[in-house]
């Protein structure tokens, strides 16, 4: 995928957020429950988090509601209105050391944090091109401290019915890859996200592209409690 179409497919999900955060945040406040599986995957406490695509820091309190233990949270995202949420939730969890930072990681390299998790959810969908999915997937497997984790999950949203309703045809010129989609909002304003669906075969070569171990692998999340595969990984 050439440059130009990555970023014309990143402006969309801009746009996106920008039109629906209040709306956005009100419908994300609780926590996945494929987040409570990973819990059992890792060992608690854990001293800090790098979480890419934040959103409104949802993880971070949940995290912060299951260990006693204060840890140092740094939370990325593009979209300032839902990073201002995320600030506002968080400033009342006191054993949360956090920074939130605005920074389109979609476009630009990844700052090479270390920390002990890092997590991407609800982020890999929004990453055009495969190319730069595995770049991305590689990157954030450097960021991981020596013993450290990461966590991944994939919205296999095209697996369902209600969600493949959704499905806007591509208008103009645009040329995207197999299993690129644009999926209309239907919660207060309207807009359109763009949405790539991981099939098995890319979810294995993104997490081959880490050069991890893997300790867990699972579905979990949504009505049919198979919304997400989530991978979890560890830096031997």
């Amino acid at each position: 995928m050439n440059q130009e179409t990555i970023k014309r497919l990143n402006q969309i999900n801009r746009d996106f957020y920008r039109a629906t955060a209040a709306e956005f945040d009100a419908t994300r406040q609780a926590a996945w429950p494929g987040w409570g599986r990973l819990l059992s995957a890792i060992e608690l406490p854990i001293e800090s988090v790098l979480d890419l695509g934040c959103g409104n820091g949802r993880f971070a309190l949940f995290l912060g509601a299951r260990q006693p233990q204060p840890f140092r949270y740094i939370g990325i995202d593009s979209s300032p209105a839902l990073l201002t949420y995320a600030r506002r939730q968080l400033a009342a969890a006191s054993i949360i050391d956090s920074a939130l930072i605005e920074s389109d990681i979609v476009l630009g390299e990844l700052p090479l944090w270390s920390a002990q998790l890092v997590a991407l959810f609800g982020l890999i969908h929004h990453v055009p091109g495969f190319a730069r999915r595995r770049m991305l997937l590689a990157s954030a497997a450097e960021c991981v401290s020596p013993g450290g984790y990461l966590a991944l999950a994939c919205w296999r949203f095209y697996e369902q019915e209600r969600f493949r309703r959704r499905i806007v045809a591509w208008g103009g010129d645009i040329t995207v890859e197999k299993h690129d989609y644009l999926l209309d909002w239907r919660r207060g304003e309207r807009a359109l996200r763009y949405c790539h669906y991981v099939d098995d075969d890319e979810h294995a070569r993104l997490v081959a592209a880490t050069g991890l171990a893997v300790i867990a692998d699972y579905r979990a999340d949504g009505v049919s409690g198979t919304l997400n595969r989530y991978t979890i990984l560890k830096k031997m």
